[in-house]
């Protein structure tokens, strides 16, 4: 099965799921940092396929994009750096990127390659709907793949049944219609936003992103989805340490998330 559906059949509230930028701060230190995540415990991994042009991404994560970038990153590095990941954690692993650099690795190559390491899930902003059933969908069936659509408060009643029967795994909501980055808080608009989507009868349960970055906003979504995604502010974190001491201050960030 699956390790996302295995999570979610054990736990359905306050999961908390952290993303990363493969290849920032040091080209290969997402090993290193998967490792001190799922150790922390963290329930869920999102690694980032650094791209040049991250058009959902805030200033922190694309800045991480540019340094992965300079610093060598590229898919066949991340999969050569990924082959031995499943012998040291079982948490669910996801894929998080843009298109351009899967369609120039190739769709199925991409697939077959996530399947060998044992990646989970596929998070691809920029995919349409209509492009994943019509080209794409059989790759990430025979592959056990997951993919996971984003919800913004723009998305329509209808399109947002459509990504719910057609997505699998959970949905990801995006909680405003910006880019990513850190917030000490919700607007009353967004929180009637979350009441309103927490009142759908969907089949997928749903993780909120954007604007996570501490306890008090983690525990404010999980009032109203199954879980939260944060990802500048860790990214923020990584950027300011030494290599040698990161995972320790990997357990300082976790632990005051996940609140007493």
């Amino acid at each position: 099965m699956n390790r996302i559906d295995q999570l979610f059949q054990i736990k359905q509230h306050e999961i908390l799921s952290v993303y990363f930028t493969a290849g920032h701060p040091e080209l290969n230190s997402a090993p290193v940092i998967i490792k001190a995540l799922a150790e922390a415990g963290v329930d869920m991994i999102e690694i980032g396929m650094p791209f040049s042009d991250p058009m959902a991404d805030g200033p922190v994560i694309q800045q991480s994009s540019s340094k992965a970038l300079k610093n060598g990153m590229s898919l066949n590095l991340l999969f050569e750096q990924l082959k031995d990941i499943r012998s040291k954690v079982r948490v669910p692993l996801l894929l998080m990127g843009y298109l351009n650099p899967v369609l120039q690795y190739g769709m199925e190559r991409f697939c077959q390659s996530c399947a060998r390491v044992g990646i989970d899930g596929i998070i691809l902003p920029d995919l349409p709907l209509e492009v994943y059933e019509n080209e794409y969908k059989p790759f990430f069936i025979k592959a056990g793949l997951h993919n996971i659509f984003l919800i913004s408060p723009q998305t329509s009643e209808a399109r947002l049944q459509a990504l719910d029967n057609a997505g699998s795994g959970f949905l990801y909501f995006v909680s405003s219609s910006s880019t990513t980055g850190m917030k000490n808080g919700f607007t009353g608009e967004q929180t009637a936003y979350f009441e309103k989507i927490s009142r759908h009868n969907l089949k997928n349960h749903s993780l909120i992103g954007f604007g996570i970055s501490n306890h008090d906003t983690f525990a404010t979504v999980c009032r109203y989805a199954s879980g939260a995604i944060i990802g500048s502010a860790f990214v923020k974190m990584l950027s300011e340490v030494e290599m040698t001491g990161v995972v320790e201050k990997i357990y300082k960030f976790v632990e005051p998330l996940k609140g007493p």
